[in-house]
């Protein structure tokens, strides 16, 4: 009887120990989110979220105001823009034809206000994954980054696009991060702030080289 015990005993730790792993199995593979520049922002990027919070020194002259206040917009993937796969040379990115396909998996966003401009500093993290048709030694990843005044008729205030180059390891699996630090914006109207959101997102058209400006005619 005590042996029978025992051995329910021991069931029951082993299936809090499973269900303890999946729990932070399935908080590890969350949907995409927003966060704040803050704890997030700086444990993202290799920084301590325990710190103190340091008083702030006035900026020098020249230097952006950082304004507490300062509507700072959220951050989200574009719809349609999480993933970009490569397949093999002329074949579609599909099942075994995939070379590798990247991810979006956390975002952080910091504002700061410049006369009567802002500047963002938007930070996204992602993962490379070779596929069956096996992935190049680099990876370039094309990534766009756009603030948009939402709601009916939506407008794209500012938009950039970026490359990032990684690295693949034996594995086949690599995280990479980037940092666009140059979006720059006019800052909204204090009714429309609520409005403006931060967009990221894979955009291919980003490798494709820059047109060549037309010669003038003689």
């Amino acid at each position: 009887m005590v042996q029978e015990l025992r051995s329910s005993r021991t069931a029951l730790r082993r299936g809090a120990a499973v269900a303890l792993a999946l729990s932070v199995a399935l908080v590890s593979v969350s949907p995409v989110a927003a966060q704040s520049l803050t704890d997030r922002f700086k444990g993202l990027f290799g920084g301590k979220s325990d710190e103190p919070a340091q008083p702030k020194s006035a900026p020098a002259p020249g230097q952006p105001a950082a304004d507490d206040d300062l509507d700072c917009p959220q951050v989200t993937v574009r719809a349609g823009a999480s993933t970009y796969a490569v397949g093999a040379t002329g074949k579609p990115a599909v099942g075994n034809e995939i070379r590798f396909q990247a991810t979006i998996t956390k975002m952080a966003r910091e504002c700061t206000r410049n006369g009567g401009d802002i500047t963002a500093r938007i930070g996204i993290q992602g993962r490379v994954i070779a596929g069956p048709a096996g992935a190049p030694a680099t990876v370039e990843v094309p990534l766009r980054v756009a603030v948009v005044h939402g709601g009916i008729g939506e407008k794209v205030i500012a938009s950039k696009a970026y490359r990032t180059t990684v690295g693949m390891s034996e594995g086949g699996s690599v995280p990479f991060t980037f940092v666009a630090e140059d979006l720059v914006y006019p800052m909204p109207s204090a009714k429309d702030a609520d409005s403006y959101i931060f967009y990221v997102g894979f955009d291919p058209q980003a490798l494709s080289p820059e047109p060549k400006a037309r010669a003038k005619k003689k």
